[in-house]
C-alpha cells in the first residue's frame, strides 16, 4: 500500500529556513518521480516543486532560487529545503507521487510569522 508522511512543518519567522521530509512506502520510491504541493488558507492546492528519477528539477517561479528539492533514494525520502521564508510562504504542505494513480501524503503545516 502507497504511503506518503510529510513531517518538518512548524512556525518559522520571515528570512528564516525549513527542511520538509516525505518518507514513502509501499512502492518502488527509485523509479518514480515526486512531488511538492502546497496549499494556503483559503486558496486551492499548488504545484511547488518536482524531481524526476535521474535527479532533474523544476520549480514554481514563486519559490524558484529560494527553495530546493531532493530525494534519496537509500531511504525512500524526498526533501525540501525552503530559505528566505516570505509570510506567503504559509501553507499545509504535500507531498505526491503517481503510481498508477496520484497519492498524497497527510500534509505538514508550514506557517511563516513574526
Amino acid at each position: 500500500q502507497v504511503q506518503l508522511v510529510e513531517s518538518g512543518g512548524t512556525l518559522v519567522q520571515p528570512g528564516g529556513s525549513l527542511r520538509l521530509s516525505c518518507a514513502a512506502s509501499g512502492f518502488t520510491f527509485s523509479i518514480y518521480p515526486m512531488n511538492w504541493y502546497r496549499q494556503a488558507p483559503g486558496k486551492g492546492r499548488e504545484w511547488v516543486a518536482s524531481i524526476t528519477t535521474g535527479l532533474n528539477t523544476n520549480y514554481a517561479d514563486s519559490v524558484k532560487g529560494r527553495f530546493v528539492i531532493s530525494r534519496d533514494n537509500g531511504k525512500n525520502t524526498m526533501y525540501l529545503q525552503m530559505n528566505s521564508l516570505k509570510p506567503e510562504d504559509t501553507a499545509m504542505y504535500y507531498c505526491k507521487a503517481f503510481v498508477g494513480r496520484d497519492y498524497w501524503g497527510g500534509g505538514t503545516l508550514v506557517t511563516v510569522s513574526s
